[in-house]
């Protein structure tokens, strides 16, 4: 069931367009993720939404409800940003009642519900704690527990693990997914962090100078994105051309491919080859050059400089991989186990 509606959503900041025409429909106990580019429209998106900002055109409806021209605190949303926005003369138990006290729960129910937040958001040791006393991590789970304690029809996400180190990111970001599905809470999740939307949407929305180019599952746009910008963004893409052949086959690097989609018709077009479907093969004498060799664990990322394609990225196993040095020839392939490949615009 639909609980979130936008429709041709509108918004310029003077001559500088933030959204143009941006439709979404979010079910509810659904987690999106719009992501990404900085300057693409997506916080812009969820500020209007939260009611922060008035859209010159389109409707919002909640559960059907036209909510365009109420305020942010009619809405029932839970927001959490990226600066925490905590209270600092309040301990991380009292930033999560505030709300409560708002809303007037009685004290009983407040303090049952204060003390569930903390459980789940294991926040038991630093609940007396002042914002100042506290980790980047932690300011963020009392943000969320704060957001989540209010029982919101919505929560709404903006960038909320930025600011924060590369493993506290990783950390959180599955906690705010255990969350919500323990939960059920509807949640739009705003990041420029592919791998952040990937790792834990439902659906993700990729949008591009105020558009939405493409709403799906991760799996669906990393495997069949809608066009050049969507493959680019969602992964790393390495392209090169692609000549009709038979039926729908496409001739690539030498090998006959199937194309997994059917809307480019033109004889000579473009191959997306993702570098796990790309081989290297140590040859003497052969026209490419290894570049870079980096160990990422199970694994190792080679950069090929190709006189004709350029850069090409291949992710190999570790295990494979050992045998291959910077400054070595190579040949590249398509994997002998891909049978399919995305064929786009030539021009790219």
């Amino acid at each position: 069931m639909t609980i979130v509606s936008m429709t041709g959503i509108a918004k310029s900041f003077g001559a500088s367009v933030a959204l143009a025409d941006f439709t979404i429909d979010i079910a509810s106990g659904e987690l999106i993720c719009l992501l990404g580019p900085s300057g693409c429209g997506k916080t812009t998106a969820l500020r209007i939404l939260a009611g922060f900002e008035q859209a010159d055109g389109g409707t919002i409806r909640l559960d059907g409800q036209d909510i365009g021209q109420l305020p942010p605190e009619k809405r029932g949303f839970g927001m959490v940003f990226q600066e925490y926005s905590l209270f600092p003369n309040m301990t991380a138990r009292q930033n999560i009642e505030f709300g409560l006290r708002m809303q007037k729960v009685p004290e009983s129910t407040r303090r049952a519900t204060v003390n569930r937040m903390i459980e789940i958001t294991r926040l038991e040791e630093h609940a007396a704690k002042f914002p100042h006393q506290m980790s980047g991590g932690q300011k963020q789970r009392v943000a969320l527990a704060r957001a989540i304690a209010i029982s919101p029809r919505v929560l709404l996400l903006d960038e909320p693990l930025s600011a924060l180190d590369a493993k506290v990111r990783e950390s959180l970001r599955d906690e705010i997914r255990r969350l919500q599905i323990d939960l059920g809470v509807t949640t739009i999740f705003v990041t420029h962090d592919q791998h952040e939307a990937l790792a834990i949407a439902d659906r993700v929305g990729v949008m591009s100078n105020g558009r939405l180019e493409q709403l799906a599952a991760p799996r669906e746009l990393y495997q069949y994105p809608h066009n050049s910008f969507v493959a680019g963004f969602i992964g790393t893409m390495n392209n090169f051309p692609a000549h009709r052949s038979t039926g729908n086959g496409w001739e690539v690097l030498g090998r006959i491919l199937k194309a997994t989609n059917n809307q480019y018709v033109d004889n000579d077009a473009r191959a997306v080859v993702r570098p796990e479907q790309i081989a290297v093969d140590a040859q003497e004498g052969a026209m490419a050059a290894i570049l870079t060799v980096s160990f990422l664990g199970a694994i190792t990322r080679v950069v090929v400089a190709h006189p004709d394609f350029g850069n090409i990225v291949a992710d190999l196993l570790s295990a494979d991989a050992g045998r291959l040095h910077i400054g070595d020839r190579v040949n590249i392939r398509i994997r002998d186990d891909v049978h399919e490949v995305l064929i786009i615009e030539a021009a790219i």
